[in-house]
């Protein structure tokens, strides 16, 4: 059956005939902001059918003004199980840093990490690495070459990670073009561990985990004992949801701040350009236009997604299979397609009859 016809659609259909019952006035006042939003439920019903035929997906679940509209589990741990989120946790980090300014851990983001490693700097580092800044690792214009794709077995293979990105050669200058590299998200982990004395398993469950409810369990850590920092973070679907719609309240839970607002502005404002999407990126996230709605999206290995649509209070998270061979960027991009097409034209088509139901009253 239709996920409209879950809770949510029923409370939606219950409010809608108690406003007509009350009252012509009464139900324009309600249509106009108190009802809860939906999703066109044939749009819904098209997105959970057609979801399985695209790839190696996981699960979907989808919300709007923080009601759970669909979800679904095709394959994977569930929707209440950790899943390896893979690069959705450079996301996650970043808003860790948000909070350790606010916290005074950490000052802004234009401090130079050479002042935050200190000895942690190898002697062999270009000497480029003093322009470095922590907006520079946040958007991944660091200049330094890539520890990702080719390059990426060899990094982990290392005995000291954060010294093999630190000794990467600059093939750009700092604040310059993106260059796509999980590496300097380590260099975060590292410095958000040094300068909080925490590891960075403990800061998200403290700073996240605990005010949002949500479940986070160890992941791997490299041989200095330093949580692997922009990856294989482990958290359920439902819980990466809570993530994304604290975003979309503006920091916000159960009435307190947990994540700046002012951050999440600044963490949504583009700042380099992703050469394979050609989507922007801020810091953590990524911003693009899909079906004229503006989307700020976390993504990961495989088909990971958290996508943020504040203009229509949409959250939306998608699990796939997290190990090779990946299904490549074609997947992706038609799970994009899908958000676009089914979710967001969704919301504007049952935007559109609540108005017109709206209108027809006197």
């Amino acid at each position: 059956m239709s996920a409209m016809c879950g809770p949510a659609g029923k409370l939606l259909l219950a409010v809608l005939s108690a406003c007509l019952l009350a009252g012509a006035s009464a139900a324009r006042a309600d249509l106009a902001g108190s009802v809860p939003r939906g999703i066109d439920v044939s749009y819904l019903e098209a997105m959970l059918a057609r979801a399985p035929q695209l790839g190696p997906i996981h699960s979907i679940v989808v919300s709007r003004d923080g009601v759970e509209l669909a979800a679904r589990s095709f394959a994977g741990p569930g929707l209440d199980r950790p899943a390896n989120i893979k690069s959705v946790s450079k996301t996650i980090q970043a808003a860790l840093v948000g909070i350790a300014i606010e916290r005074g851990v950490l000052d802004d983001p234009d401090q130079p990490i050479v002042d935050l490693l200190g000895a942690r700097v190898p002697a062999a580092a270009g000497s480029q690495i003093s322009e470095v800044t922590l907006d520079h690792l946040l958007s991944m214009r660091a200049g330094l070459a890539s520890t990702s794709g080719a390059n990426y077995g060899r990094w982990v293979a290392s005995d000291d990670w954060v010294a093999f990105v630190l000794t990467r050669p600059f093939v750009d200058a700092p604040g310059a073009r993106m260059q796509y590299s999980t590496g300097v998200w380590h260099v975060l982990s590292a410095i958000l561990t040094q300068r909080s004395g925490q590891s960075l398993l403990s800061l998200t469950r403290s700073w996240l985990g605990q005010p949002l409810d949500i479940v986070i369990p160890e992941w791997p850590r490299d041989p200095q004992g330093v949580y692997f920092g922009g990856n294989d973070m482990l958290i359920s679907p439902r819980d990466l949801l809570a993530f994304g719609e604290l975003f979309l309240n503006g920091g916000e839970s159960s009435g307190n701040g947990v994540v700046p607002r002012e951050w999440i502005e600044r963490s949504w404002i583009p700042r380099a350009r992703s050469p394979w999407s050609g989507h922007d990126y801020g810091y953590g996230w990524f911003v693009a236009d899909m079906a004229g709605a503006r989307v700020y999206y976390g993504r990961g290995y495989g088909g990971q997604l958290l996508h943020v649509i504040p203009e229509l209070g949409i959250v939306v998270v998608i699990t796939s299979r997290p190990t090779p061979p990946s299904a490549g960027g074609g997947y992706v991009r038609a799970l994009h397609d899908l958000v676009a097409e089914h979710v967001i034209r969704g919301a504007r088509v049952h935007d559109e009859a609540l108005t017109g139901l709206s209108n027809q009253l006197p």
